[in-house]
């Protein structure tokens, strides 16, 4: 995560290599200089028993990398596998760029920017769900 820049807003906490850290009253810019550094945004972490839909449930895997709690290469077979299964099930246009950018940065070894793509499918997801219930 060599260069990542973190714009944290006021009193947003992050956990960076298994510490928590809370901002001050003010907006601020972090620039995480060390490659490797396991870094996740508090406010983007879903709860273990959150992880209860398919998209959710891969993005805890990508979480469980960025806090340090998996290991990269495990999570990584993990991930391409979930993502495959949503793309068996998310078909349409916008949904399958979305899983080839996560898919992209998972290749690259970059699981903050596959959490945050992936993210952007749970408002799909939520729908298609309620949909489904109806």
């Amino acid at each position: 995560m060599s260069g990542l820049v973190l714009k944290l807003g006021p009193n947003e906490r992050v956990l960076i290599n298994g510490a928590v850290i809370e901002n001050g009253d003010r907006r601020t810019r972090l620039a995480v200089k060390t490659p490797n550094a396991h870094i996740l945004r508090l406010r983007d972490a879903i709860a273990p028993d959150q992880a209860n839909t398919p998209v959710r449930r891969v993005c805890y895997i990508a979480q469980l990398v960025l806090s340090g709690d998996a290991e990269p290469m495990l999570a990584r077979r993990q991930l391409l596998m979930g993502i495959e299964q949503l793309s068996q099930v998310l078909t349409d246009h916008d949904s399958r760029a979305l899983l080839t950018e996560a898919t992209s940065a998972v290749l690259t070894q970059q699981f903050y920017s596959a959490l945050k793509t992936l993210r952007s499918l749970l408002p799909r997801e939520e729908r298609l769900l309620a949909a489904g219930e109806a």
